[in-house]
């Protein structure tokens, strides 16, 4: 047995009639009347604004004078009723704002700093050290640089990590230690504070 599908469809009720253009006309026309209408009642009247593009991509803004704001009256602040005067109006003020160029780290150098700051907390570097280091793993010397001066690091802690993870391993005389840390890249200032601090 099969069974049979009605012919006909039952029919949707028509959607309603779209609105007369009348009413958006009316809507449109109130509008353009009362917006200016309540921008001057409200105080947009007494304030002009002109904008100039300068040929270096900033924009230089001229404000026109308006009345200043009351100012207290300071003597009279220690009674229950303050004296409010009204200074001069104020004079023209000319603002030129101009885009700040705050540069972001690239990805490279994020990546760099990222790395550098695991290498500092495994083991002390010197900061030419770190920067060989950071090429060595592929970074531009300019993405290394970048990253190892980013970190605030104190190269003579640094220093003395490095001398004290030597003589954990072997034994250096002061001098070697000094002469090891210097062939390392510390300064020699750095070197002398690391194997003073190691010893």
């Amino acid at each position: 047995m099969t069974e049979q599908f009605p012919a006909q469809q039952p029919t949707l009720p028509s959607a309603a009639p779209a609105p007369t253009k009348r009413k958006t006309w009316r809507w449109v026309a109130g509008a353009i009347v009362l917006v200016p209408a309540l921008a001057a009642a409200f105080g947009g009247g007494n304030i002009e604004k002109t904008s100039a593009a300068s040929p270096n991509g900033s924009s230089t803004v001229a404000i026109a004078a308006a009345p200043a704001a009351p100012a207290w009256d300071n003597a009279s602040a220690t009674t229950d009723v303050a004296v409010v005067t009204t200074a001069a109006p104020a004079h023209a003020i000319a603002v030129a704002f101009s885009p700040a160029k705050q540069q972001q780290p690239s990805s490279g150098q994020r990546n760099a700093t990222r790395a550098a700051k695991r290498y500092l907390e495994y083991a002390g570097f010197s900061r030419s050290g770190l920067i060989k280091q950071l090429e060595y793993d592929g970074y531009s010397t300019e993405d290394a640089t970048f990253a190892v001066d980013s970190l605030n690091t104190d190269w003579n802690e640094q220093a003395a990590r490095c001398a004290k993870k030597y003589l954990d391993y072997t034994s250096f005389s002061r001098s070697g230690l000094i002469d090891q840390l210097v062939y390392d890249g510390f300064t020699h200032e750095q070197a002398e504070y690391g194997a003073n601090a190691a010893y």
